[in-house]
């Protein structure tokens, strides 16, 4: 590895400058990445070791200082026995939804061998490659289990809400199912090389700090605390979770990701500054000209103030349709800006 200043900024040492990297920074707004979507299927591309290897590299002309396995954070539920794909235009569709106990029940728990090896592999490939550290993901238990419960995409979580709040027991039997799968999981990718791992709960925002401390917090717990001792950083992002960041900060993670609607000051303090935290530019501003976008940037150089532990990046994912060099502009000046004689 040639370049590890993300692993020195996640443990909060000081950096010679600030590391940046984006979430989905391999995916649709790439060219590269496109013109492969115009032979093969999303799932294709991800159970495809050297594909998947290949859109993980992509991004790397950017000058990123880490990069992120290139998978979804769905491709668990496939072998629990949720078959899913993504349908043109309206995003993944999950062909068997949970609705009742009899659903939960009859998923399984998965060692990560079993329906996921192709991920594994891919990590083994690009570790051979990457002059960065290589980041493995999963998808929280909350974020999951609404996918499965609502068979796709949602705007309001009513049916995934409904089962939480009408059979907290058979929602209770859900997450420990989807956490152990995903504890497991992400202990794998370390183990296959992963050099950090970054729990998605892109989704938890929706809920009350109530019903995230009673229905999600043990079963984040569970799995990241253990994946912890480990001893690789552990990255926890929600958005829309201002309103959570303490009760995040207890459920686990070395760093914390803030996003775009977070007040940066605001938001480190919240979680504790004896934690990392990235973050937090929002993805819309890449469409701005460029100036503007280098505006931004700023603001969130400034908000970390140069203090150890920050980690540059999005908000949330890379939009598609994003301009390619507005991404190398910001990836740049973040760099050029941060710099530390």
């Amino acid at each position: 590895m040639k370049n590890d200043l993300f692993l020195r900024a996640c443990r909060r040492e000081k950096t010679e400058r600030t590391p940046i990297w984006m979430m989905r920074q391999a995916g649709r707004y790439m060219p590269e990445y496109r013109a492969l979507r115009e032979k093969y299927s999303m799932l294709e591309l991800c159970k495809t070791p050297e594909l998947a290897t290949k859109v993980t590299l992509q991004p790397m002309v950017h000058g990123v200082d880490a990069a992120i396995l290139f998978a979804d954070i769905l491709l668990p539920l496939e072998p629990m026995g949720a078959p899913f794909d993504f349908a043109k235009g309206e995003g993944p569709v999950v062909y068997k939804p949970v609705h009742n106990k009899a659903d939960v029940e009859a998923l399984r728990v998965i060692e990560p061998d079993d329906g996921l090896t192709y991920v594994l592999d891919a990590i083994r490939m690009l570790k051979k490659e990457l002059p960065v550290p290589l980041i493995g993901f999963a998808g929280a238990p909350f974020t999951l289990a609404s996918y499965l419960i609502e068979g796709g995409k949602s705007a309001h979580f009513a049916k995934t809400k409904s089962l939480m709040y009408s059979e907290p027991e058979t929602f209770s039997q859900l997450m420990g199912k989807l956490a152990e799968v995903v504890r497991r999981f992400l202990r794998a990718q370390v183990a296959a090389g992963a050099d950090a791992i970054q729990l998605f709960d892109s989704w938890v925002g929706q809920l009350s700090r109530k019903d995230y401390e009673e229905h999600v917090l043990p079963h984040v717990s569970h799995i990241l605390k253990d994946v912890e001792t480990l001893g690789v950083p552990v990255i926890h992002f929600g958005t829309g979770t201002f309103h959570l960041l303490d009760l995040q900060r207890k459920a686990g993670g070395t760093v914390l990701g803030l996003d775009w609607r977070t007040p940066f000051n605001e938001g480190w303090e919240k979680i504790g500054l004896d934690r990392g935290v990235q973050g937090n530019l929002d993805p819309t501003v890449l469409f701005a000209p460029r100036e503007v976008a280098l505006q931004h940037a700023a603001r969130v150089l400034e908000g970390a103030n140069g203090r150890p532990g920050h980690i540059f990046n999005l908000g949330h994912g890379i939009l598609p349709g994003t301009p390619v060099d507005n991404v190398k502009a910001v990836v740049d000046f973040v760099h050029e800006t941060s710099a530390r004689s």
